[in-house]
């Protein structure tokens, strides 16, 4: 909105130009994200603790978390309000790619607002039955993924429809071009082409992968938060190096038009997520809840796919990508013991694995630094794979 009223009047003004220029949109995207939740943060715990939405804490975890039951949850709907806000204020609204990733973050935080409204309203921990929540979740990973499979290989909607066209007519039968293969790094020429189909299903796996992880890690007191402002973060660099011309050919990286005003978003995911975090910290006084977990990864996902870095976000998400599965771990092993023994047994004291650490006597704050630390060196050997090559 912002760029629009400034390209309108910079002739008459001339300073206005500066707006013109990605990195300093993605800056004040940024602190106007911060600054919403900050100030916002209060009268959203405030309006959460009055309607009573207070977390249900599972019976079968941890007994040191009973003391959190009743603190407010679905707070992350205080950072849907600073992303949307700075987003709309700050980015290109005619760029395609920010409102792929806007309605894809606002349709997964809807999930978790329903879901997490039927744990604070029924006073049940799960919320939505797991099929409901998938069934949504697919629906909306595969109508990004079907979108994406054609936009990131066009420059505008008009060649996105003619690209479309072009596959129907070919009997669905049509290749992609190679800026759409899967990337490996560390490589210079190594890719492999999905295709219409393969690059759908890579996308659907990486968005609702993504979105559900993100859930899973978000057990402790601003453990979920911090490393999905880092990997955002990290991400946003990639789609301002992808999406301009001369960046993208200096480091071999696929050039995707327009990826670049990504930067905005992912600037106003960092400012939100640090104003939630200051909200969030130990000891919480809110708690993030599925519309925000949900949303957060959702986001990450479906950004990665556009800047082409699928496996470089399975790098950096690696905290992520370990939480959940050492839930799959869990689970698999306990039903195999079961039907063979009798009896289930467990490979972890407690799953997802930052239970586990908590169970061995590492101290809450302890993990959450730690999976901090973590996050940091992944999201730095991520960027490597940049120059890396």
């Amino acid at each position: 909105m912002l760029l629009w009223l400034a390209q309108n009047f910079q002739q008459d003004f001339s300073f206005l130009r500066v707006f013109n220029f990605i990195t300093f949109r993605a800056v004040f995207a940024t602190l106007t994200a911060l600054l919403i939740g900050l100030v916002a943060g209060p009268a959203v715990i405030r309006m959460l603790t009055r309607l009573k939405v207070g977390q249900a804490v599972r019976t079968d975890g941890p007994q040191t978390h009973l003391v959190k039951s009743g603190t407010p949850t679905m707070g992350g709907v205080l950072i849907l309000i600073g992303i949307g806000i700075s987003t709309l204020l700050w980015a290109d609204l005619s760029n395609r790619f920010v409102w792929i990733v806007l309605i894809v973050t606002l349709g997964f935080g809807t999930i978790g607002w329903v879901d997490d409204y039927r744990k604070v309203v029924y006073k049940d921990p799960n919320g939505m039955r797991s099929r409901e929540k998938y069934f949504w979740q697919s629906l909306i990973g595969l109508v990004a993924a079907f979108y994406l499979a054609f936009s990131v290989s066009e420059v505008s909607n008009m060649k996105v429809l003619d690209l479309f066209f072009a596959w129907v007519q070919s009997g669905f039968n049509l290749d992609l071009p190679p800026k759409a293969d899967l990337i490996v790094p560390f490589f210079k020429t190594v890719s492999y082409p999905l295709g219409v189909w393969g690059f759908i299903a890579l996308t659907y796996f990486v968005i609702v992968g993504t979105s559900n992880a993100v859930n899973l890690t978000d057990g402790l007191d601003g453990l979920a938060i911090m490393p999905t402002v880092l990997v955002g973060g990290a991400l946003g660099i990639f789609a301002y190096l992808t999406g301009n011309a001369s960046y993208a050919k200096y480091l071999i990286i696929p050039h995707i038009p327009g990826a670049g005003e990504l930067l905005i978003f992912c600037g106003a995911m960092a400012g939100a997520g640090l104003a939630f975090l200051w909200y969030n910290a130990y000891p919480a006084q809110v708690f993030m809840g599925d519309v925000g977990a949900l949303a957060l990864g959702g986001a990450l996902g479906t950004i990665a796919v556009i800047v082409r870095q699928e496996i470089v976000l399975f790098i950096m998400g690696g905290i992520f990508v370990v939480e959940t599965l050492s839930v799959m771990i869990q689970v698999a092993y306990f039903k195999f013991t079961k039907k063979r023994y009798g009896v289930g047994k467990r490979v972890l004291l407690m799953a997802p694995l930052h239970h586990h650490y908590e169970q061995k006597g590492w101290k809450e704050t302890q993990v959450v630094v730690r999976f901090w630390i973590i996050t940091m060196m992944l999201v730095l050997f991520g960027l490597s794979t940049l120059k890396l090559r």
